[in-house]
């Protein structure tokens, strides 16, 4: 990885600090907007992907194929948006993307309940239930793969963590993009980066503070907050993140305790990178590196 940021990367990262000065983030992740999944917005796939709805009793998803392939993969995407934020369009780049790397693999997206109307554990519920959706699809658990980021990364640790508790088989990988792993805020970078990260700093937003899905729930509960668990028997991960996040230390805590337990893991810190930097898809050097990460993590497992 280069050490300095492309010309193209540092023109994006004004603009998002940029945007976030002016409280256009902060707007758009207003309840009034943000809790409004996008699910039904219609998104241009290439031709050979083929999306479908798929009902659940709680929720939706959709379930992108590539046509002719052979695959027997399928990536579990949980998005994110910190537990309040919905199904967004983006999340239907960043579906075909997966397919695209994960060389014709099935993606599953789920647009699960979202606080404050419905706190922990609604989310993780859902998730359970599509995995288990996935299981009675005739998946094997060493053919499933989760992928999030944000809340989405912590939710598939989550996830694995409940599987473990309820002696249910553990997932092939897990593909984390800077995971919200610890709702108690308790790392360093939470102040040491508050005046530098371009997404969240210089602002006291609830999608961060005093967030509504943690209800009346103990906050390190793994369930919640994935840090606090046990890692012992956990797929193997790879965990990127950005030098300039708020949740740096929410990567590098968990990459530690999970090797400290055996877990294989690859902490990939990207310099001078902000939150969820993968959703430029190519355009930026970094972001198409990181993707380049995660097919070589795919191809691995």
């Amino acid at each position: 990885m280069a050490e300095e940021l492309s010309r193209r990367s540092k023109l994006i990262k004004m603009l998002v600090a940029e945007f976030n000065s002016k409280r256009i983030f902060q707007d758009r992740f207003s309840p009034e907007t943000f809790n409004k999944s996008e699910m039904d917005v219609e998104y241009n796939y290439p031709e050979h992907l083929v999306a479908e709805r798929i009902s659940m009793e709680n929720f939706e998803m959709e379930k992108l194929t590539w046509k002719d392939s052979t695959s027997k993969w399928v990536i579990l995407q949980l998005h994110g948006g910190g537990y309040v934020g919905a199904m967004r369009r983006h999340y239907k780049q960043m579906a075909g993307l997966y397919s695209e790397v994960g060389g014709g693999a099935t993606v599953v997206t789920v647009d699960y309940r979202v606080a404050p109307e419905h706190p922990f554990p609604a989310a993780l519920e859902d998730a359970l239930e599509a995995y288990e959706w996935l299981l009675e699809q005739g998946y094997k658990n060493d053919q499933i793969i989760l992928a999030g980021d944000s809340a989405g990364g912590g939710l598939a640790m989550a996830l694995c963590h409940t599987l473990k508790a309820r002696w249910r088989g553990t997932p092939a990988g897990i593909v984390a993009m800077s995971p919200w792993t610890d709702l108690t805020l308790s790392g360093s970078s939470y102040k040491d980066n508050y005046d530098i990260d371009p997404v969240f700093g210089n602002e006291r937003s609830e999608l961060i503070f005093e967030n509504p899905y943690i209800g009346d729930a103990d906050p390190k509960d793994p369930r919640i907050s994935p840090l606090f668990g046990d890692f012992y028997g956990f797929p193997p991960m790879l965990i990127q993140v950005g030098t300039d996040e708020m949740l740096l230390s929410d990567s590098i805590s968990v990459a530690e305790k999970a090797k400290s337990a055996g877990v294989k893991v690859r902490l990939s810190v990207y310099p001078g990178m902000f939150h969820v930097f993968q959703m430029a898809g190519t355009i930026m050097d970094e972001s198409k590196q990181a993707w380049a990460e995660v097919k070589r993590f795919f191809e691995e497992i």
